[in-house]
């Protein structure tokens, strides 16, 4: 079985203008002076993708996407390609976040479909997957999070392509997060769902945790069996925070 190398994401979302390549200089030089020991991603937004790829270039820093398209080009105005990104120099996408779920109505499927298409193009796809907290309060958590995962893996998904996010929708940026024992019964069963479907490579693929993750609870968190790093949101639009989460694997 091989170990899962460790992935710590900050997933910006609206957030960033050009002058947030300060926070970006200061992360390039708090990595460079304590070498990470996981791989480290940021997925700002798209207007920020170029500049910022020029000043993590060399770094030890991955450059990914928040969403892409499920077709590679047409008339789909406002929307952007798996190939667009790779040519920004990114080599990841998000895709499936509760956010676009739920306002944008993105179904199982075609969170499956741009998982595919990120595939074709030769990026890594973070699935997301995740629970309402009407859904966590009346038991339905683990049903929920197989459904979607069953649904929203394309058949070529491998430990390479392929990273699987579980964010519980009611603690996003709420400041709640699920006891360890709930964390830990979830990601046991991504990790088995992933070993019946993919065979021994299931073991490889890396599944982070994401909600209301912090520099202190980071350490916890990242013990927690079957996580393997961390979907960080509000919290890695600060270096220092940022730098905090990443060392849970330092």
């Amino acid at each position: 079985m091989t170990t899962p190398r460790p992935l710590v994401a900050g997933n910006w979302k609206m957030h960033g203008r050009y002058s947030s390549s300060e926070e970006v200089n200061a992360l390039v030089q708090m990595l460079r002076e304590r070498p990470a020991q996981c791989d480290v991603l940021i997925c700002p937004p798209f207007t920020l993708l170029m500049p910022f790829s020029n000043l993590i270039e060399g770094y030890g820093l991955s450059l990914g996407g928040q969403d892409c398209h499920h077709q590679s080009e047409g008339a789909h105005t406002g929307d952007i390609s798996a190939d667009m990104l790779k040519d920004a120099a990114c080599s990841y996408v998000i895709v499936g976040h509760s956010e676009r779920r739920k306002w944008h109505r993105e179904s199982d499927k075609r969170v499956s479909e741009k998982a595919a298409m990120a595939h074709k193009e030769g990026l890594c796809a973070i699935i997301c997957v995740g629970e309402s907290g009407k859904q966590r309060d009346s038991g339905e958590t683990l049903d929920v999070i197989a459904g979607q995962l069953k649904k929203s893996m394309p058949d070529d998904s491998v430990a390479h392509n392929t990273v699987v996010a579980y964010e519980p929708i009611w603690a996003i940026g709420t400041g709640r997060t699920p006891s360890v024992e709930e964390i830990g019964e979830v990601h046991g069963l991504i990790r088995k769902h992933l070993t019946g479907r993919f065979g021994l490579d299931g073991q490889s693929f890396r599944i982070l945790y994401g909600g209301s993750v912090k520099p202190e609870n980071a350490a916890e968190l990242m013990s927690i069996n079957n996580v393997d790093g961390a979907l960080v949101g509000g919290a890695s639009l600060k270096a220092a925070d940022f730098n905090g989460i990443i060392e849970a694997y330092r």
